[in-house]
């Protein structure tokens, strides 16, 4: 019987042993289809509670702006009350005509009896038939246009107020606020369109409405979508990244394992071809790092001849020990002060790339002022935007921490600003504009020059890459690349966007401290 059992089993062990290997034979695919479904589940856990939020938010809303419409109920009750209480003390006699005036927003009180008849009447003159007919079922409240209208019975008369509708809520009350009273006749406010929430006031026929303000109730929501987004999209890039380091190292394992055995299988010369593939892949490295070790080499031993030119040069020039017997030497030795200089310059970028692709350019972290050391670079360029007749200005910016190596900010917003000064046209203008961001501070160098032409920005900030522009004298085509590398070594990145005859934007961008 255990036999059977056992025969019956290994078909079904042998399919789960073909499902199970079938996420191995494609190590991509795998990885890829359980990232989106982590990214997929985390969308909609968060797309689930934006939509709760939203609806809390509304909801609030209107809770608030409820209990605002029933405090404007009970304000203009009260009044409605007080200007009952004016009415019936005149019907009794006890206010004279002669004092209507001085009660505030009342215009006028009439008094009749049963069949409509006026009585008695004091202040302005009004219709009272329609509202004496409709209160002998109960108040009323009319909206007459500029004036409202209170007619109620009392001990068999019926008596009618008018006052000005104002006076039932103060104006700042009412701000996206009416009050309503019989018949939907508007008594004060203004009218408004969307959702409203309504209150009655006590004992009066009159019912205050209010708009709620959805714009403003989902202001605050709005201002939570970035973080919506990061829950959404965070442990999916997260997890995208693991993946991929996690796959890369599996397959160089994987590589290295199927080389082996391939080694081992292979025929005596198929395996000295091998190792010579292997030897050719070695030495290709050893010779990138030799290649490194030589420029920089070569960049020292050039440079220091290079100082002994120019200041011979500089000697001869000034004259140091006397006329040089000549103008035209003279002229000459500015020439080669010039000629070294520029050389210098350009075999120390050549230097200092070659030290960043070798590694050893040391960088020392610290906390400081963005703002302030784009200020210091942007008046070292001052001088020479002046003699080109370029306006260079930078935008008030407040102090901005930035966690980075102080020195080599400065050479790379430095070598950012000489390139917008180099590619502007005279009479042209650069901008500077620092700004904070979401864990970063951005450094932004704009200039309205021809800008890149099409297919350019992609190849921009490689090494040794120029762009040669009518009347522009053009150097080794390391500032860029110098900047580039300078800002990755740091945590950062430059970024460049250009529309050709319209400009570049040159945007350095370092972790916030």
């Amino acid at each position: 019987m255990a036999g059977e059992r056992t025969a019956a089993l290994s078909p079904f062990q042998h399919a789960l042993a073909r499902l199970a290997a079938l996420p191995t034979r494609n190590i991509r695919a795998t990885v890829l289809l359980c990232v989106l479904g982590i990214a997929g589940s985390f969308a909609a856990a968060g797309a689930l509670q934006m939509r709760h939020d939203q609806l809390e938010a509304t909801r609030q809303a209107a809770y608030f702006e409820s209990k605002r419409a029933g405090e404007i109920a009970a304000v203009a009750a009260a009044s409605l009350s007080r200007f009952k209480q004016l009415g019936e003390a005149f019907a009794d006699g006890r206010l004279p005509a002669a004092v209507l005036g001085a009660q505030p927003g009342l215009r006028a009180i009439a008094v009749a009896d049963a069949s409509g008849l006026v009585l008695s009447q004091a202040g302005e003159s009004f219709d009272t038939a329609s509202a004496v007919k409709l209160a002998r079922s109960g108040p009323v409240v009319l909206g007459m246009g500029e004036r409202t209208l209170l007619a109620f019975a009392d001990q068999g008369k019926l008596i009618a107020v008018a006052f000005d509708g104002a006076a039932l809520a103060p104006e700042a009350l009412l701000d996206g606020a009416s009050l309503v009273g019989t018949r939907g006749s508007r008594l004060a406010g203004y009218g408004f369109a969307g959702r409203t929430v309504s209150a009655r006031a006590d004992g009066w026929p009159i019912e205050a409405r209010v708009a709620i303000d959805d714009a403003g109730a989902l202001a605050a929501w709005y201002g939570s979508l970035p973080l919506y987004l990061f829950v959404i999209l965070g442990p999916a890039l997260v997890g995208a990244g693991l993946a991929a380091v996690f796959v890369r190292e599996f397959e160089r394992r994987a590589k290295a394992s199927e080389a082996v055995r391939a080694l081992r299988a292979a025929k005596p010369g198929e395996a000295q071809l091998l190792i010579r593939l292997a030897n050719a892949e070695r030495a290709a490295a050893e010779a990138q790092r030799s290649k490194g070790e030589f420029i920089a080499h070569m960049s020292h031993e050039l440079r220091t001849p290079l100082n002994a030119i120019i200041g011979f040069a500089e000697v001869i020039e000034r004259g140091f020990y006397g006329p040089a017997g000549h103008p035209k030497y003279v002229e000459y030795a500015r020439d080669i002060g010039m000629a070294g200089r520029g050389l210098h310059d350009k075999i120390g970028d050549i230097l200092e790339f070659a030290n960043l692709e070798a590694g050893r350019y040391p960088l020392r972290p610290s906390v400081f002022d963005a703002a302030e050391l784009v200020g210091a670079c942007v008046g070292e360029q001052a001088g020479r935007a002046f003699s080109r007749r370029i306006a260079l200005e930078m935008s008030p910016a407040a102090p901005s921490s930035v966690r980075a190596d102080a020195l080599a900010t400065r050479r790379i917003v430095t070598n950012l600003l000489a390139n917008a000064l180099l590619y502007t046209q005279e009479g042209g203008r650069v901008r500077v504009i620092l700004s904070e961001e979401e864990g970063a501070v951005s450094i932004a160098v704009i200039d309205n020059g021809n800008g890149f032409q099409p297919g350019e920005t992609g190849s921009a900030g490689g090494a040794f890459k120029r762009f040669e522009r009518a009347g522009v004298s053009t150097g080794t085509g390391l500032g860029l690349a110098i900047a580039v590398s300078l800002a990755r070594r740091m945590g950062g990145a430059v970024r460049l966007d250009s529309t050709h005859g319209e400009g570049t934007l040159a945007e350095l961008r370092l972790p916030k401290a």
